[in-house]
């Protein structure tokens, strides 16, 4: 049985790209502190570059395999380490998706006291 294989989903100028555009999108976030949009940026690229770098090894690994049991044996345990990598590191995307949905619910709340200060001027 032979396995073909397969480039990396993304690779490290994706990564950049997709950083670069998530910073994009929480520089939208105007009530969003400077302090949180950095670190909210770092989770997402550290995230997505150990789901790339997990899919790479997995890969590695899946391609080498000849099919006969003393791989799955040998080489099982460790793709099953790369798929939980990169399954913690989509439960971090989540996380920060839901953190961010959160801070945009809070920014899009109107404080009444506030409208009724600039209806005032």
């Amino acid at each position: 049985m032979s396995k073909k294989k397969t480039d990396p989903a993304m690779t490290f100028d994706d990564v950049e790209k997709k950083t670069e555009q998530f910073g994009e999108m929480l520089a939208s976030i105007e009530a969003l502190e400077d302090k949180k949009k950095f670190l909210w940026r770092e989770i997402y690229e550290n995230a997505i570059v150990d789901r790339m770098n997990a899919y790479m090894l997995f890969t590695d690994v899946y391609g080498s395999m000849s099919g006969d049991k003393a791989d799955h044996v040998t080489l099982g345990p460790m793709m099953a380490k790369y798929i939980e990598r990169m399954n913690k590191a989509n439960d971090q995307l989540l996380k920060l998706a839901d953190l961010i949905a959160r801070e945009e619910e809070k920014a899009a709340q109107i404080d009444p006291d506030n409208l009724f200060a600039q209806i005032s001027g």
